[in-house]
Parts: structure tokens; C-alpha cells; sequence
């Protein structure tokens, strides 16, 4: 299943329109390629209703915001919305600023997003159920780990129930769930932390996904979680062996996200599904 999923996303070649931030709109751009997408990167309001109606898949991401992005992020959200084209949501640093939490909000009362996208905090924000954050990554205090599990797919099914979207919170445990099933992934390295733009990368891998597999909104959003989490160990695999830092990890990753295949992802996935 997995394997056919990354398959469809390299015969359809799906165009991804990416509201991202400019931290990291090249390897957003990059990686939507490697994974056999095509990226525009455009975030004007005077062609996003155009382009949203154009894309396959629409990514939207809130890491460098200012109004005239949020502008574009309305318009073109709800022209691909009317179109039937999934949408994700990278809600970067909710909980960093009134500004911030406020946005998010419009946003997904204006907007009907396919998947929500973010570390738990940001999820948590939004959610209203907390404003921590450490800048734009998670407070430590809210990781998900063994002995929270089950309480956090609670929150994230009930999550999903309200939104209407599916929920993906990324971290040393990834838990991708809508209402009803949950995907409880294992997939990564812990040096993944240590490059500007993982996440942001995986929202824009997730919304090609997505686009190539309408029908299967779970299961692609689970795929591309699994997909960057083993392309991540691959990349850091290739680093500790060549005695290189971070910033090559950055290039592996996308390197072994091109050469990532179907059968590979069946066999590298480590995941629990209930």
C-alpha cells in the first residue's frame, strides 16, 4: 500500500502550490521534486485564487507570516478548496505569538483543510488547548512519548473529528490519525531536529501525496511521514559515514528522498496501525 502510494506521486507528478516561508522555500521546492511532484512557489494574493484553482495540492505555511502572505493563503485556500484539491496546513509556531495563534484560527475557520501538519505543540495550540512553544519547535514538555501515547491519539482523533482534517504530529514518535484509524510511526533520527525546514519539507512531501491519492487521505499523509522519517535515517546513515555535519544531512535527505522506491518503503516502514 505504502509503495503504491509513493508510485502514484511519481507517475502523476502532481503540481503542489507552496505558501511556505522563505527560511526554507528552496528545500520545500527541492523535496516536492524529489519525491516526482512539481513545486510553484508562489504567495502573491494577485494570482492565488488563479493558482489555487491551477495546483493539484496546495501546501500552506505559516513560518514567516505577515499579512500580505495571509492574504494569499485565504485566497488561494478557498479557490482550491472549491475545486476539490487537498489542502494542508503547517501551523509553524502557533503558539509563538498573539499574531500567530490568531492567524492559525481565521485560518481554519476559513478553510477546510485535508490534513493539519505540525510538532505537538503547534497542534495543541491550535487545538486551544495550549500557547507553548519553544520559538517555533516543540516545548520539551509536550513530546510525545510511550507513556502519553494513548492520551495524545485521543486528543488528535478528537482533533480530527472537529476539523474535519487529518492529523499529523510530527516527533521522535509521529502520530498520523483521522477519526476513526491511527498510524503510530517509528520512522527518523534525532538529527532531523538539527535541519531548518524538516517539517516544513514533510508538509510539502505530504500535500504531493496527498494530490496523487485523493482517495486515500490516511494513508497518504502516513506515507509521507513514513517516507521522511526513513529517508532521514538513510541521510543520516551517509553522514556519520562520510564524517559530515547537518548541513550535508540536509542534501542527503532530499538526495535519498529521489531515490526512494515503493518496495523500499515497504520494507524500511516501522509503524503501528490501529
Amino acid at each position: 500500500m505504502l509503495g503504491e502510494i509513493l508510485e502514484n506521486v511519481r507517475s502523476k507528478s502532481p503540481l503542489i502550490q507552496n505558501i511556505t516561508n522563505y527560511v526554507t522555500a528552496n528545500d520545500c521546492a527541492n523535496i516536492t521534486l524529489a519525491c516526482g511532484g512539481s513545486p510553484t512557489m508562489s504567495d502573491g494574493e494577485e494570482e492565488a485564487e488563479e493558482m489555487g484553482r491551477l495546483c493539484d495540492g496546495l501546501n500552506i505555511n505559516m513560518g514567516t507570516l505577515h499579512p500580505r502572505s495571509v492574504k494569499a493563503m485565504l485566497l488561494a485556500g478557498k479557490s482550491a478548496g472549491s475545486c476539490g484539491h487537498p489542502i494542508v496546513l503547517d501551523p509553524v509556531g502557533a503558539g509563538a505569538s498573539t499574531y500567530r495563534r490568531k492567524t492559525a484560527e481565521q485560518l481554519l475557520r476559513e478553510i477546510a483543510f485535508t490534513a493539519i501538519r505540525g510538532n505537538i505543540s503547534e497542534i495543541k495550540t491550535i487545538a486551544g488547548g495550549g500557547n507553548s512553544s519553544k520559538g517555533v519547535d516543540a516545548d520539551a514538555a509536550d513530546a510525545v512519548t510511550d507513556e502519553n501515547l494513548e492520551k495524545t491519539i485521543t486528543f488528535a482523533k478528537d482533533l480530527s473529528k472537529k476539523t474535519g482534517a487529518v492529523i499529523a504530529i510530527s516527533g521522535a514518535i509521529d502520530i498520523v490519525t483521522d477519526k476513526n484509524h491511527t498510524y503510530i510511526i517509528r520512522n527518523g533520527n534525532p538529527v532531523m531536529a538539527k535541519i531548518t525546514g524538516c517539517g516544513c519539507m514533510l508538509s510539502s512531501l505530504a500535500a504531493a501525496y496527498l494530490a496523487a491519492n485523493p482517495d486515500r487521505r490516511l494513508e497518504a499523509v502516513a506515507a509521507a511521514v513514513i517516507s521522511m522519517g526513513l529517508c532521514g535515517e538513510k541521510a543520516f546513515e551517509k553522514m556519520e559515514s562520510e564524517r559530515r555535519g547537518n548541513a550535508s544531512c540536509r542534501n542527503y535527505l532530499i538526495d535519498e528522498v529521489y531515490h526512494l522506491t515503493g518496495s523500499e518503503l515497504e520494507r524500511g516502514a516501522k509503524y503501528e496501525l490501529r
